[in-house]
């Protein structure tokens, strides 16, 4: 039977090879993008991949409004949603922030995405099983929760691989403690580390940088197998609060088992978005 399933950051990488793979076997798939143009290319690609319906919904995970403005189109568009991969991302070579004035990596990366999966739970309850899927990294072992940074203009002494590090803690965390508070439910939430992906993601790190990360990327092919296999396999019905790994050991940080941590994440977090909630 096929299944609906939104993916955000879709038109290109790891999110635009799970598309293909889901397409080809019938399911169907919605594209949130925040370049409408580059998602009809990548629909136009699909089409021609895959006999799986394909939509596209605008997000700018950049705006809490965009984010807020996105998922009641899909509430009210759609009766449910059987998965939720929340994979779109970003590294920021240098301080930005988004139009709400967080850092980037927090506000695109992390809290976009809270916002996005709180307001759409409703319809993954109404699926049959639904499942969460959030991309965290392995680099969430250098990140950490430091609320005063969660604004760009107090964020002092910047570090791009630290404060992404630390939006995929976050990820993570949120994963966490969305599994805890889904317990008995009909939805699962689970994570994944990706692999060091041959992706945009990594093509706009400075040429030295990018030159050393070259050597051990792998293709989107990969994780999005592992992705598929989260999504729809009977192996992943049960699995709640996990968190899978492609290219290395799937090791948690002593920081992303702090339910306390998590927890307050989780609230700082819901304070940020509640007006929209």
């Amino acid at each position: 039977m096929a299944k609906t399933i939104l993916i955000t950051g879709a038109n290109a990488g790891i999110g635009l090879q799970t598309a293909e793979d889901l397409i080809k076997e019938g399911h169907h798939v919605i594209l949130a993008c925040r370049n409408l143009e580059k998602a009809q290319q990548a629909k136009l690609q699909l089409e021609s991949m895959g006999t799986g319906q394909i939509d596209l919904i605008q997000l700018d995970l950049n705006s809490l409004k965009q984010v807020n403005r996105a998922s009641d189109e899909i509430l009210k568009k759609y009766a449910d949603l059987d998965v939720m991969i929340n994979n779109a991302g970003l590294i920021s070579t240098h301080l930005d922030s988004t139009e709400d004035g967080f850092e980037k990596h927090f506000g695109v990366n992390y809290l976009g995405h809270f916002l996005w999966t709180l307001k759409l739970l409703p319809l993954l309850k109404k699926s049959e099983q639904g499942r969460i899927i959030h991309l965290s990294s392995i680099a969430h072992w250098v990140g950490s929760i430091q609320p005063h940074k969660f604004k760009a203009e107090n964020n002092t002494n910047y570090h791009t691989f630290k404060s992404y590090g630390s939006s995929k803690l976050q990820n993570l965390l949120f994963s966490n403690l969305l599994a805890q508070q889904l317990q008995g439910s009909n939805v699962t939430s689970n994570a994944l580390h990706p692999g060091v992906v041959d992706s945009e993601l990594y093509r706009q790190l400075p040429k030295l940088q990018y030159m050393f990360v070259s050597l051990v990327l792998i293709p989107p092919t990969k994780p999005a197998k592992l992705i598929k296999q989260m999504a729809l396999d009977a192996t992943w019905a049960n699995k709640n609060g996990q968190y899978a790994s492609v290219q290395t050991p799937a090791m948690t940080s002593p920081k992303a088992k702090d339910m306390q941590l998590a927890q307050k994440l989780y609230d700082l977090s819901y304070d940020l978005v509640k007006e929209y909630l």
